[in-house]
């Protein structure tokens, strides 16, 4: 890797651009300073990039393809800055006009949902060239909430007729008998997520609205025995915390015209002691089988705020370290 130290120039094409690009006093381009380890001049439409040769080149190819982004009118926001640079930094041959532009949804509030990893991107391919996915990775990576954007956009292009949204409802050993209140009451906890989810990308009342209609349906996995799901786009969020024959139960429940998201995160199993993950199980039965995609993700792809990846890399760490030093005791 070449560490001397060089300066490249780059100039946006009109004012308009470069305002957008440099952002309101230059916040842009403090970013990319901070990120990159370069220094940053600006003059009217032109910048002068200093520092390490390889960091110079990433700074000036990352200027070049946001500037393609805003001639597209992308809405660039600052996070779309730091996974720009994880995207680019990570792969070559990566461009954010393929990842960035793929747009899945516009939200009620106009919020543009597309993907902004290429583990994101590879999975919402997967989705829509697959029967089952299996969204696999830690907290953070957008699993869930890209599984509803893509389930609400087959949705309104009436590629489904309906939307089946499933839960596990007992999770760290607690059973709903010990609950307070009724069922919908003892469920609802759990089901939050995906309601929050779905009124983000519709709207209360539109959400609502489908909800009552029965076109989209929020239920514990423990309804789905003995259905049959024909013409609906189903996701299993949570994945984790289903036994290997709840996982079995809901994966047989696909009918006709349906397609099924698995969501769920191999590091945080709230099973009793001594049970089987049923996604662990079945990410390592159905490996291989056409029409099954099977879709990890890493905390490179967490796009929540940045203190989350530092989160799951601390983690992981720890997790790491921990079997290491299991092993090593065993081996005494």
């Amino acid at each position: 890797m070449d560490t001397s130290n060089t300066r490249k120039r780059f100039v946006a094409d009109d004012q308009h651009l470069a305002n957008l690009l440099f952002g309101q006093q230059n916040k842009n381009l403090k970013q990319v300073e901070r990120t990159l380890g370069v220094r940053i001049g600006s003059k009217g439409l032109e910048l002068l990039i200093e520092g390490e040769s390889h960091r110079v080149d990433l700074a000036c190819r990352l200027m070049g393809e946001l500037h393609t982004l805003l001639q597209e009118n992308y809405p660039l926001y600052p996070t779309d800055i730091d996974y720009a640079i994880r995207i680019l930094s990570g792969d070559s041959s990566a461009t954010l006009k393929a990842i960035f532009l793929d747009t899945i949804f516009v939200s009620a509030r106009k919020k543009i949902i597309s993907p902004k990893s290429l583990a994101q991107k590879e999975y919402i391919d997967a989705i829509r060239a697959n029967d089952i996915v299996f969204g696999i990775g830690p907290a953070g990576t957008g699993k869930t909430y890209l599984a509803m954007a893509m389930a609400v956009s087959a949705l309104m292009k009436k590629e489904v007729s309906r939307i089946v949204l499933v839960r596990p409802a007992v999770e760290a050993g607690e059973k709903l008998g010990f609950l307070p209140g009724d069922l919908a009451e003892k469920v609802n906890p759990y089901l939050r997520p995906l309601y929050d989810a779905l009124f983000d990308m519709m709207g209360f009342e539109k959400g609502q609205d489908l909800i009552q209609q029965g076109i989209v349906e929020v239920a514990p996995l423990a309804f789905m025995r003995g259905r049959t799901l024909n013409d609906a786009f189903v996701i299993l969020d949570e994945a984790q915390n289903t036994t290997a024959e709840q996982m079995k139960m809901f994966l047989t429940r696909l009918g006709f015209g349906s397609r099924a998201v698995v969501t769920g995160d191999k590091t945080q199993i709230d099973l009793p002691a001594g049970r089987l993950s049923g996604l662990v199980q079945a990410a390592d039965f159905l490996k291989g089988i056409d029409g099954i995609a099977l879709k990890y993700f890493s905390d490179r792809d967490v796009v929540r705020h940045p203190i989350v990846q530092s989160i799951v890399q601390a983690y992981e760490r720890a997790t790491r370290a921990q079997a290491r030093e299991s092993s090593s005791q065993e081996k005494d």
